[in-house]
């Protein structure tokens, strides 16, 4: 992106603070970009920011626009589910835009990826542009990835990461998102790919569950690497799952033999790195040396 082009802000899914909205706004054009808030940023409608006939319209004007040359949301939560299936991406197709976002964002990457083959961004939105994180490194890397400047990303070495190297499209997500994607025209083929995966607030027997459907769904099974970022607030029954998170997914993914990095900075967290989706990337664990997502 150049400086002068216009980023459109949107709420496709769950309601935003329009005082938020408006300091990720301030923070976005001290960067060089002109920002248009959409009306379904200080909305609400139940936990919706507003009804679906409303994102929708709103998020199909963003996409056909041809001044707007990048979508940044303004938060995740639940929504783009009730959406996918009514927009037009006839305009988009020929005209790409970046597409960024995470967590419930996670379904309108996987159908971009899955149907048009269009590069997108796993980043932070604008709730997570705030006055105690706009100095930090996670979104300075937004700001760099739209400027389209390479990235190499490293982490401290986690004990159970397996080693080895792997090159191949990036793809992914929240895990939740993910899993109730399968059979769907949103899944993601991750044959000859690197995954990764993040979450938040769920009980660990359902993180099991989910990692069952995606092992018997074929995800895993050929991929070429597997990032595995934060699962923050995990859960338990009253009677203690046993393993935690990470344990879960080490344990499910131990017969195969791609590498796996544990721990990435990614995820329902302030250390959320911005990773453009459907871009070759490569990846390097080592038992000493850090890791690289380049």
């Amino acid at each position: 992106m150049k400086k002068g082009d216009l980023i459109g802000i949107t709420c496709s899914s769950s309601k935003m603070d329009l005082q938020a909205a408006e300091y990720a706004r301030g923070v976005l054009t001290s960067w060089g970009y002109r920002v248009h808030l959409g009306i379904t940023v200080g909305t609400s409608f139940h936990n919706f920011s507003a009804p679906d006939e409303l994102r929708l319209e709103e998020l199909q004007d963003m996409l056909d626009d041809p001044e707007i040359k990048a979508i940044i949301f303004g938060r995740g939560g639940y929504g783009m589910v009730c959406i996918i299936d009514k927009l037009d991406f006839t305009y988009f197709r020929k005209h790409p835009k970046w597409l960024c976002g995470y967590s419930d964002i996670t379904t309108l990457h996987a159908h971009v990826q899955r149907r048009l083959g269009i590069a997108t961004i796993h980043s932070m939105m604008c709730s997570g542009i705030t006055p105690d994180t706009i100095d930090n490194e996670y979104v300075h890397s937004l700001a760099n990835v739209l400027k389209g400047k390479t990235y190499r990303y490293t982490v401290t070495p986690h004990p159970l990461n397996r080693e080895g190297k792997a090159s191949g499209a990036l793809v992914g997500g929240n895990l939740s998102i993910l899993s109730n994607l399968s059979g769907t025209p949103s899944q993601i083929n991750t044959k000859g790919k690197i995954l990764v995966l993040e979450d938040i607030g769920e009980y660990r027997y359902n993180v099991d569950r989910m990692m069952y459907n995606l092992k018997r769904a074929g995800w895993l099974d050929k991929l070429a690497g597997l990032v595995v970022g934060a699962f923050t607030d995990g859960k338990e029954t009253n009677t203690p799952f046993g393993q935690t998170e990470y344990e879960i997914i080490s344990n499910l993914v131990k017969e195969y033999e791609y590498p796996v990095c544990f721990g990435f900075p990614v995820g329902h967290q302030d250390a959320n790195y911005s990773l453009k989706l459907g871009v070759p990337h490569e990846l390097k664990v080592g038992a000493k040396a850090v890791i690289g997502l380049i």
